[in-house]
């Protein structure tokens, strides 16, 4: 069946400055499983969703990033939408922006070439001119994230906790994370894994995170991790579906341990999965000290 026959899946449109965080963004949306084209110009949009609407093996959900590197086709912008609108969709435009000194730091941090620079123009100079070829696409944009004082994990929480999840009805958000780096303060539950035999110790599986095989046996291997799973998970099911209302969309459960890699990042992705197998859908995963 062709995805014609389905509903038609969700496209973001992701732009904004040079420097902002596009990238992350794209990334991340790749991680929650959108099917991820980068840099495509705008007039190419509507048979991009054309052709790959047609195919057999149509994507669930769709991001293409659009910004400055296609200079000359940012008025065609408006116009793409609105034909990609005709053939069934509802395109949403994720405008990431930051400060100009922001980027100046950011740039003079990473000593990347700015997209425009090959104009002969000195930096100052070509995040202005970036700044005002955008500044249509911000005026119509869905939702524009200012993204200067937020870091990187920060940027991907967003994006996990706005677009992972729908927000239809209750999402669940699973987060690992270091307790020597501070505890998310969003988390509704936190449960401490450092009462746990610790994989750091073991030099073979030192350098590796809990979402590795080595890691994972070597854990499940352990009694007392198996009744601390097993306590998570009564607790879990017995509360969670008792937070459902109709003004909460989602509920954050944290794990920390010491470093933010073993234990806490094996125990989200097993409960997380425990939920996804009692029937939460929507459910994603979030490891502050990896991703």
């Amino acid at each position: 069946m062709t995805a014609q026959a389905n509903a038609a899946p969700p496209l973001v449109i992701v732009s904004g400055m040079s420097g902002s965080g596009k990238s992350v963004a794209l990334n991340t949306f790749e991680d929650l499983g959108y099917y991820c084209v980068d840099n495509l110009p705008a007039e190419l949009l509507p048979e991009f969703v054309r052709r790959i609407l047609a195919g057999d093996n149509a994507p669930e959900k769709i991001a293409v990033g659009i910004d400055a590197r296609s200079l000359g086709d940012l008025a065609d912008v408006p116009e793409a939408l609105s034909q990609v609108g005709a053939q069934g969709l509802d395109p949403k435009l994720l405008f990431f922006d930051t400060r100009d000194d922001v980027l100046l730091r950011r740039y003079a941090d990473t000593r990347r070439r700015h997209p425009l620079s090959h104009l002969g123009l000195v930096l100052a100079d070509a995040i202005s001119l970036e700044r005002q070829a955008l500044k249509p696409l911000r005026r119509i944009a869905d939702h524009v994230l200012d993204t200067s004082d937020l870091n990187i994990h920060q940027m991907r929480r967003h994006i996990l906790t706005q677009y992972g999840l729908s927000g239809a009805g209750l999402s669940l958000l699973f987060e690992s994370f270091a307790y020597r780096r501070g505890l998310p303060p969003e988390a509704d539950f936190v449960f401490d894994a450092r009462v746990l035999p610790n994989p750091h110790w073991d030099a073979r599986l030192r350098p590796l995170s809990g979402r590795d095989a080595g890691v994972r046996d070597y854990l499940e291997a352990q009694a007392e991790v198996a009744a601390y799973v097993a306590q998570v998970q009564g607790f879990l099911d017995a509360w969670l579906p008792k937070l459902r209302s109709e003004t909460r969309s989602y509920v954050t459960v944290a794990f920390g341990c010491s470093g933010g890699r073993h234990r806490s990042v094996y125990l989200a992705e097993r409960l997380a999965r425990h939920c996804r197998e009692t029937g939460w859908a929507e459910v994603a995963v979030h490891h502050r000290e990896l991703d």
